[in-house]
């Protein structure tokens, strides 16, 4: 009896299909992974009405400004100045850009982006969230996203603890009101 071997080339095809298959399904599975990996998320917070928000460790009065800043009102007018809302953060292409008051935008700056306070105006923002404020000057005018009542520079956003979540529910106190835009022109 005599054993014949096989013909190389159909022990060669098939090793080779194996290892063309296994190929393909590693690009296929690598490039879902970096795909996946390399995603912008989007965020779709949905967050209670911001008055819901407001716990009641958050003052209804502001911490004690000195005399030049502290507005004219007794304690019931500037409960109703408070504002709630939902702030978030901007900074990166920005910074070095001129604002709308024609300051240099500084992402490192206690500045925000508010749609109707004057220029100038100080504001303290609380992160209902942590407790934590800071004061800041708005500086500039922008469109803010649905929802959203201040847009504070990236380094008022660090001190609030909100950088990485990108938004926090907050209250607004205006300490000041900056000059309106013909106040003291002749």
């Amino acid at each position: 009896m005599e054993i014949r071997r096989r013909s190389g080339v159909v022990g060669l095809i098939t090793p080779l299909r194996i290892w063309l298959l296994a190929g393909i399904t590693f690009l296929a599975v690598s490039g879902l992974v970096i795909t996946v990996a390399t995603r912008t998320v989007q965020a779709d917070v949905r967050l209670p009405r911001p008055a819901a928000t407001v716990p009641p460790s958050v003052p209804a009065t502001s911490i004690v400004a000195p005399d030049s800043l502290t507005p004219q009102g007794t304690a019931t007018t500037r409960h109703k100045s408070l504002i709630r809302g939902i702030a978030s953060w901007y900074g990166g292409v920005f910074h070095g850009r001129q604002t709308a008051n024609g300051e240099t935008f500084d992402e490192n700056a206690m500045t925000a982006c508010h749609r109707t306070l004057p220029f100038g105006s100080l504001v303290r923002v609380v992160n209902v969230r942590n407790g934590r404020s800071v004061i800041v000057r708005i500086t500039d005018r922008g469109e803010l996203a649905e929802g959203r009542i201040i847009d504070l520079s990236r380094g008022a956003a660090e001190k609030l603890a909100m950088t990485n979540a990108g938004l926090a529910p907050v209250v607004l106190d205006v300490i000041s009101r900056g000059a309106k835009p013909n106040e003291g022109k002749h």
